[in-house]
Order: C-alpha cells, then sequence, then structure tokens
C-alpha cells in the first residue's frame, strides 16, 4: 500500500470512529437529556487534532 492510500485509510478511519463518537453523544443529549463529560469531549478533541495533523503531514 501506498503512503497515500495507507494516510487516506487512516483519515477515513478517524473520521469513523470520531463520527460514531459523536453520534453517541448527540443521542445521550438530546434523547436522555445527558450532558457529556469533560473528559468524554477532551478525548474528541485530541481525536480531532489527531487527524488535522494526519492530513497537514507530508
Amino acid at each position: 500500500m501506498t503512503d497515500v492510500k495507507l494516510k487516506k485509510e487512516n483519515v477515513k478511519m478517524y473520521l469513523k470512529d470520531l463520527r460514531q463518537n459523536l453520534k453517541k453523544m448527540h443521542l445521550e443529549v438530546t434523547e436522555e437529556l445527558i450532558l457529556p463529560k469533560p473528559g468524554d469531549v477532551k478525548d474528541l478533541m485530541d481525536k480531532m487534532d489527531k487527524l488535522l495533523k494526519l492530513i497537514e503531514s507530508k
């Protein structure tokens, strides 16, 4: 697998994971009226930062 394909697969994996986490968090807020824990929000922000670094890396 080329470097570009590998990077693309990694980005897809991160996006899929982020989407699942955000979807779960959204359902908790809208349906169960439970606010996310600050640690959970921080974890998602860290994952987004990691994804951004992966995308920006050459």
